[in-house]
């Protein structure tokens, strides 16, 4: 058992671990460069705390960057401890834990620390995929050390804390003042690697939560446990949801739990965890707007997908799939974005999210849960790539585009009362659920009510789904 100093960084590993379950590996280990004086420079632990403990009695491992020691900065023996850590991780099949808090790159160690640096990311890379890698941001996280957050699965940054690859007095026209491009509120809102920003005991309560719900490894396949919501329990006021999917997978969830990721990043498109049967299930939804507690609207979206949107659910998917965690989609769009600056990277973002989605081979369902139009439909886990089952609302649309709109062009000369009649005629052909599931494009139709029900029997069904594909390295870029 640890009996080293009480600083800030041991507390935060003892708050997040069950209680005296934390066990410290390499605390003897200091510096081993003399230059610049360091030699006369007392440097316990090197500046990070590392080891093993429990999260809700499950085996976790950790590293706590030490501020306290040299500003925690990273030298040789400092990465060694964490890169330690990993081969640990790695062997035995448990995730990893990251808590940064540093000052960047140790000058006086120079090549020494930077080529400790590199192998953290190699460890990083050789781990992803294999083992959760979950890490918080709590003081300063600057330069080379920002790719660490970037290259873990999931990144906190408490209120209070930095994340930034130049700081924003660096950048040309900027400072501090005017945007502080390094803050929590920022990065989470504008960069896409943070799930979230919040106080150090929110933090901690998120890490906890993703370990409990999340396999230990790759190996280990959607979490199950023990379930005592009802199964066949009804939803009556879903239906009144399907513009706020949070709402939504909250209440079709056990227990009404969802985990959200990225949560103020490109808010139109949701992605979190909720539990079916016990079973871990990832969502991504589509979102049209935002209720506060009251049932407020505190924001709106257009039903349309931006490239932000779509590489958030690309990157989620991408996790699930590695995880062998299933993935429920919730498809409510009729296009894309449109603007000059979505055009730069939309056709990308999309090939990024279609890719993912149907490249992966974990069990998928799709609900279309309001209109369905076009090429976004199609892009959104439908049946043509790869969904393995797709169920309907009762009042949800699927097809083309607007009906009316497809009769304004396709009788753009006509009277105006052939082209209603005209677009009645579409709808009913063309855009009626009832025609996609005569196709064989849709599987059900169900009331909103019962969406709860018929996902979990989904999802029991498709537990066994194994898929063997075709031998590559990995899929184009």
């Amino acid at each position: 058992m640890s009996n080293g100093t009480e600083t800030l960084a041991r507390q935060r590993i003892c708050s997040l671990l069950d209680e005296r379950s934390f066990m410290e590996i390499g605390s003897l280990v200091t510096a081993r460069s003399t230059d610049f004086n360091l030699a006369q420079t007392d440097t316990p632990t090197d500046g990070v705390i590392t080891g093993y403990g429990l999260i809700d009695g499950r085996l976790v491992y950790v590293y706590s960057q030490d501020v306290s020691v040299l500003k925690g900065t990273i030298g040789e023996m400092h990465s060694k401890k964490i890169t330690g850590i990993y081969d640990m991780a790695m062997k035995m099949g448990a995730p990893v834990i990251g808590m940064l808090d540093c000052a960047g790159i140790r000058l006086q160690e120079s090549v020494d620390a930077l080529q400790g640096l590199g192998e953290i990311y190699a460890s990083q890379v050789k781990a992803s995929g294999v083992i959760p890698q979950l890490c918080a941001v709590f003081g300063s996280c600057g330069g080379g050390l920002s790719l660490v957050p970037a290259l873990s699965d999931f990144a906190f940054v408490e209120k209070e804390g930095h994340v930034f690859v130049n700081s924003p007095n660096a950048l040309p026209g900027n400072s501090a003042e005017k945007c502080d491009t390094s803050s929590a509120s920022y990065q989470s809102a504008h960069t896409g690697m943070i799930d979230g920003c919040g106080t150090a005991e929110e933090i901690l309560a998120w890490l906890r939560q993703l370990v409990t719900i999340l396999p230990g490894n790759n190996e280990q396949g959607a979490y199950v446990g023990e379930c005592s919501d009802d199964l066949n329990r009804i939803c009556e006021n879903l239906s009144g949801c399907a513009g706020d999917t949070r709402s939504l997978l909250a209440q079709i969830s056990d227990d009404y739990l969802f985990v959200e990721t990225k949560k103020d990043y490109a808010r139109d498109m949701v992605t979190g965890f909720i539990q079916l049967n016990g079973m871990t299930v990832g969502a991504v939804a589509n979102c049209t707007e935002c209720h506060d507690e009251e049932g407020n609207i505190t924001e709106t979206y257009e039903p349309a997908l931006t490239s932000r949107g779509c590489n958030k659910a690309a990157d989620f998917v991408q996790f699930c799939d590695a995880f062998g965690i299933p993935v429920l989609s919730l498809t409510n769009t009729e296009g894309f974005a449109a603007s000059a600056c979505s055009e730069k990277s939309q056709a990308r973002a999309l090939s990024h999210m279609v890719r993912n989605f149907a490249a992966s081979s974990v069990p998928k369902v799709n609900v279309l849960i309001g209109n369905a139009y076009g090429s976004a439909y199609v892009a959104m886990n439908s049946k043509a790539i790869g969904a393995d089952l797709v169920y309907a609302w009762e009042d949800s649309r699927i097809g083309m585009m607007d009906a009316r709109l497809a009769a304004k062009i396709m009788y753009e000369k006509e009277a105006a009362a052939v082209v209603e009649e005209k677009a009645r005629e579409y709808e009913q052909l063309q855009n009626s659920v009832l025609s996609a599931a005569r196709r064989g494009y849709v599987d059900l139709v169900i009331e909103p009510k019962n969406t709860r029900k018929y996902v979990i029997a989904a999802f029991e069904m498709l537990y066994t789904k194994s898929v063997e594909g075709p031998m590559k390295k990995h899929g184009a870029k």
